[in-house]
């Protein structure tokens, strides 16, 4: 069978298994999207941009659920108090009911699917479905353009800093914020998951700049998506040599750019946590 076979026969083969198709989702007397939504919103509730990017929704169907919901009387849409351009959407007490049935319904699905299974295939089935989860998601992640100074931007190199911080031996102060290139957020379900840049040098090159990619992402060939995308958006900002300075205690990032092409070249910046120099030619 294909790659693309494969995928089908498997979402045909799980939608049926959980009940995706039934009217009425685990008995709760909703359509399994009403009851993702039950779900997302959870019992700290959640505003309409995120849900709406946490599940990749259309503006027009989010809304009509949201309305079922409500006239339902399962949830409340308000204004945010602190930011009244937002709209939270929060579970009534009816609301938060369903939402245990459903956790507890769902826990015993998955429970009876596998009970059949010895616990050697169960073990398989868990690594196969975590990998599975994994690079479907990798497949899935946006990658798109934003203002280094956006909130979203900001807590992506919140997370890099932090991240070499606890990975330095002496850690890691970023000084002031330097916002000078242009720079690519990945989201899956609406959190950042990777970062970096591009900003121009006196010779003409593009370096790349705060590569970050979630601790839980490794593995899925995110890092090497996100250099292949910076490397794209430097030719296209003119740059035929692209260069990047990295720290030597980042062993798996400096084989990634090995593996990439990188070649070493000799100190370029005053970067006092750098240690070892990169530079690849752009074809």
């Amino acid at each position: 069978m294909t790659e693309t076979a494969v995928l089908r026969h498997f979402n045909r083969t799980w939608s049926q298994r959980v009940g995706a198709l039934d009217d009425s989702f685990l008995g709760l007397g909703l359509p399994l999207g009403a009851a993702r939504l039950v779900f997302e919103v959870g019992t700290a509730g959640a505003s309409v941009r995120d849900l709406r990017e946490r599940l990749d929704l259309d503006s027009g169907y989010l809304s009509r659920l949201l309305r079922t919901l409500t006239d339902s009387g399962l949830v409340s849409v308000a204004p945010d108090p602190a930011d009244g351009r937002r709209r939270l959407v929060t579970l009534t007490a009816r609301g938060r009911r369903t939402h245990a049935t459903l956790e507890e319904r769902s826990e015993r699905l998955a429970a009876d699917l596998v009970a059949p299974l010895t616990e050697r295939q169960r073990g398989r089935l868990v690594e196969a479905l975590a990998g599975a989860d994994l690079l479907i998601r990798a497949a899935t992640v946006r990658l798109r353009e934003v203002d280094p100074r956006s909130p979203e931007a900001l807590d992506a190199v919140g997370r890099y800093v932090a991240e070499l911080d606890r990975r330095f031996p002496d850690g890691f102060d970023p000084g002031e914020p330097d916002h000078e290139g242009t720079f690519v957020l990945a989201t899956s379900d609406g959190a950042p998951v990777a970062y970096g840049g591009v900003r121009p040098l006196d010779d003409g090159s593009g370096e790349i700049k705060r590569m970050w990619v979630d601790d839980a992402w490794r593995g899925a060939g995110l890092g090497s998506r996100m250099l292949r995308h910076l490397e794209a958006l430097a030719a296209r900002l003119g740059h035929r040599r692209v260069v990047l300075d990295t720290n030597p205690t980042l062993v798996e990032a400096i084989a990634m750019y090995e593996r990439a092409g990188y070649s070493p070249i000799p100190r370029y910046n005053d970067n006092p946590y750098a240690g070892a120099w990169f530079e690849k030619v752009l074809a």
